[in-house]
């Protein structure tokens, strides 16, 4: 089968590779459908190896190093099952990529999104040598949701990305974001899912900082805020403009999407006494806390790590109840595998804010 494998920073390869053997008593293989670029993906590919493991430090569970197999967003239609099995050839599954121990203190306190031993299939190896991007995969069954026949299959690799979103929610411990003031600092990929679940859930006022003028219209266009309520942190200030417009109340809760100083400092700044931070970003640059609003407001700091079984769980089924209606406009290409270079991660590396989601695909004739 052909598979996009990762040897090193700016070498991902088009290769033919094994077939996955047959899958074990609490596998199935996967015929992949689709695949999304995450923002994990491109950083490896510009800078890695990071998270991907090399041939001195093999990953804990699966002994695998590179060259691996990429993809941990993917869905697809299960294609082999073994005797026994509780899933049926045919089914349309969306894959919970997350590789834990299911043993360690994290993994039995239920926070195995932090387990000691954490990783990816797709990014750590597993999958019988399969992933996202490639043509097939093993994977276990539990890691498999399946998805009602309403739910477009073609969409439904934005379920992952949309669950790191919800985490992002439930890890703020709030039940109730109706009557809040939040900020989402970063219109990429990441704050799209958080914009989308917090329209899911319900929230108060909800305004977007966010620099590029693409991103912001694509903002605007999803419905996931209007007008003035995004802002250019280039040209206005956010905090006053927060201040501003929530009747001198401030924001409750800020959303950090961008994982830049700015960024921080400015949502830092327009939170209320009291008001929450919430890290959802990778950063790349360390993070410095900016005390004079941190302590003086007494905010409470908090991250957000992936996200959890009861995440997954519950995305998928408001993903099929329809409550994130207009959410495939977060797709701005569609790709075969055999162009995931040139018209995926290159293209992320010249026009990154043109696009929120480039997804890619094995399966000849559905790039269309």
């Amino acid at each position: 089968m052909k598979a996009a494998r990762f040897h090193a920073k700016s070498d991902i390869r088009i290769e033919t590779i094994p077939d996955p053997p047959p899958p074990g008593p609490n596998e199935v293989t996967i015929d992949v459908h689709w695949g999304g670029i995450c923002g994990t993906d491109l950083h490896e590919y510009i800078v890695g190896p990071r998270v991907i493991n090399t041939a001195s430090r093999p990953h804990g569970l699966t002994g695998s190093c590179l060259p691996l197999t990429l993809g941990h967003e993917f869905c697809g239609r299960v294609s082999e099952v073994p005797e026994g099995s509780k899933l049926q050839v045919g089914q349309a599954v969306m894959v919970d990529p997350r590789l834990n121990c299911r043993e360690c203190l994290a993994c039995t306190s239920g926070r195995a999104n932090v387990c000691e031993k954490w990783g990816f299939l797709g990014l750590n190896g597993g999958g019988g040598g399969g992933a996202g991007f490639s043509e097939k995969v093993n994977v276990a069954s539990r890691m498999c949701y399946v998805l009602d026949e309403s739910v477009d299959l073609d969409d439904a690799v934005l379920i992952e990305p949309l669950t790191v979103g919800r985490h992002a929610l439930a890890a703020t411990g709030i039940e109730d974001f109706s009557g809040l003031n939040v900020l989402v600092v970063g219109g990429g990929p990441v704050g799209v899912a958080v914009l989308y679940n917090l329209r899911a859930k319900g929230v108060g006022r909800l305004l977007v900082s966010e620099p590029t003028a693409k991103r912001s219209d694509l903002v605007r266009e999803l419905g996931l805020a209007s007008g003035d309520d995004v802002m250019n942190p280039l040209i206005v200030s956010v905090p006053e403009e927060c201040l501003s417009r929530t009747e001198g109340k401030g924001i409750d809760v800020v959303f950090d999407c961008a994982g830049i100083p700015a960024g921080l400092e400015a949502g830092a700044d327009a939170l209320r006494a009291g008001g929450m931070y919430m890290n959802v970003a990778g950063w790349e640059l360390p993070m410095t806390i900016p005390m004079q609003y941190c302590m003086l407001k007494e905010l409470t700091v908090k991250f957000s790590m992936a996200y959890d079984d009861k995440d997954f769980q519950d995305v998928v089924a408001d993903f099929a109840a329809g409550k994130f209606a207009g959410v495939e406009k977060m797709i701005t290409a569609r790709v075969t595998l055999d162009d995931i270079v040139s018209k995926g991660f290159d293209e992320l590396l010249t026009k990154k804010d043109d696009h929120v989601k480039i997804v890619v695909t094995p399966r000849a004739g559905l790039s269309t």
